[in-house]
């Protein structure tokens, strides 16, 4: 299994290889100018030598046969308050024989190559290169001279070479060093900077080893870090939410699911022990009663996967459109007054558009309407009003026994039933899903005490506008 690389090691690495990059640069462009800077003075050196020479040559006799050569003795002269600057110097004839040598060992001459011959044949001006003379490398300048033939002049650059050897062993140095003290300096200053990201991600090892979301990180910072380190924690909190959520939504669900399948088990063990001892009216007094618990027990699926959608927009499949939010309160009106004939429904709706879930919205305005004819319907007209603005309000109000203050705060919980409640078919999630679809359209789902006696309602619900003409 191939070893990862840790963050602080890629961090060090990245650090070392840029300051390491950057010297190797440097160094490579401050050789090549110092060696450029020396060559060029010996090259200044040679040149006023060689143009000082020729200046003051001298020549006597005549060529040999065939050849062109320098008529007089060519000497090397000494330029007035300069130091010598020539370590080789010889003449040779047009056609290339060193004719004498001026200045140097015995023995050593300088290689004459064909360049020379044709300056000394006066076909190519002076010209500089490098030669290697007993093993040394020489700059040399070639320069033609009056009457025919040339002056080679050249200079030892051993003592460069030998510097600028000194040089480049201190700029490998100098990289070696930089470069290694980069690493050194990275791996230290990046500790408090890749600690967020490791307690980060020993967090995430902790909770998919342990499943244990209550583990945090500390941010410790305002930096891009410590936001995701903010983040992180924000992110688990929601998560640990939403598990307690479901958790609880479970037991809830499992409480409520037994009262009425043990229900349904009983009356059907009945019919199978009893047989055709029932009479026709006990049979089908326990048959309404099956059809009954059954259609309480698909209601409460139902809702139960109606609050397993979600709380987020869009949640569930429902895509958020534009909604004339009052023709679908006063379909749902309709539908209500259907599904309960002997109560009065009153609705005065002020048209108004508003960007949501339709299938949900519409959910959450039945599931309100029922409460009100269920509960406070006998005692009077539901009154159903709706007013346009930002947010748009829709009251729901009954004029039935109200909703005990002490519990006011809890009957939007799922599974919260009041006193009267507790006296009737019902799952207790209708107005918890009410709350949840408010929720997830960025309103509220509120419950105050009428004046007069009963219940109003309110489901306030932002970014209405009036429809287009």
């Amino acid at each position: 299994m191939r070893r990862r690389l840790r963050l602080r090691a890629r961090f060090t690495l990245l650090a070392a290889g840029i300051v390491g990059l950057v010297l190797v640069l440097g160094s490579l462009f401050a050789y090549l100018a110092v060696r450029d800077a020396l060559i060029g003075q010996v090259d200044d050196q040679i040149r006023g030598q060689a143009a000082f020479t020729a200046r003051f040559a001298a020549f006597d006799g005549g060529p040999p046969p065939g050849e062109r050569r320098p008529p007089g003795d060519l000497t090397v002269p000494t330029r007035p308050g300069k130091t010598e600057t020539v370590d080789l110097a010889q003449t040779i004839s047009s056609t290339g024989r060193v004719l004498r040598l001026l200045r140097g060992p015995d023995g050593q001459r300088i290689p004459v190559t064909a360049h020379d011959k044709r300056v000394a044949a006066g076909d190519d001006p002076r010209y500089l290169s490098y030669r290697t003379v007993a093993g040394n490398q020489v700059r040399v300048i070639t320069v033609p001279l009056p009457g025919g033939g040339a002056a080679i002049f050249g200079r030892s650059l051993e003592g460069i070479n030998s510097a600028l050897d000194d040089l480049r062993l201190v700029l490998a140095l100098l990289v070696l060093g930089g470069t290694l003290s980069a690493a050194l300096l990275a791996r230290l200053f990046s500790r408090p900077v890749i600690k967020p990201v490791t307690a980060l991600t020993e967090a995430a090892e902790h909770i998919e080893a342990t499943g244990d979301l209550g583990r945090r990180v500390d941010a410790g910072s305002d930096d891009e870090v410590g936001r995701m380190a903010t983040s992180f924690n924000a992110m688990l909190d929601r998560v640990q939410d939403s598990v307690a959520a479901q958790r609880q939504l479970v037991a809830d669900a499992s409480h409520e699911l037994r009262t009425p399948v043990s229900a349904l088990r009983t009356n059907v063990e009945v019919l199978e022990e009893a047989g055709d001892a029932l009479d026709v009216d006990q049979r089908r007094a326990i048959l309404e009663d099956v059809v009954a618990q059954a259609d309480e027990l698909g209601d409460l699926v139902g809702d139960l996967i109606e609050l397993a959608r979600g709380e987020e927009p869009g949640a569930g499949g429902s895509e958020f459109e534009d909604v004339r939010f009052d023709a679908l309160v006063a379909e749902a009106v309709e539908r209500a007054q259907r599904h309960a004939p002997g109560v009065t429904f009153v609705a005065e709706l002020a048209p108004c558009v508003l960007t949501g879930a339709p299938d949900r919205l519409a959910r959450a305005v039945n599931n309100l309407l029922d409460n009100a004819a269920k509960y406070g319907g006998t005692d009077g007209p539901v009154e159903v009003t709706l007013a346009a603005g930002d947010p748009a309000v829709l009251s729901v109000r009954d004029h039935g026994q109200g909703v005990d203050p002490a519990e006011a705060d809890h009957i939007f919980d799922r599974f919260a039933r009041g006193a009267l409640a507790r006296e009737r078919a019902g799952s207790g999630l209708g107005l918890a899903i009410v709350r949840q679809v408010a929720h997830a359209h960025g309103g509220t789902a509120t419950v105050e005490s009428a004046s007069g006696g009963g219940a109003e309602f309110l489901l306030k619900l932002p970014g209405a506008s009036a429809p287009a003409a």
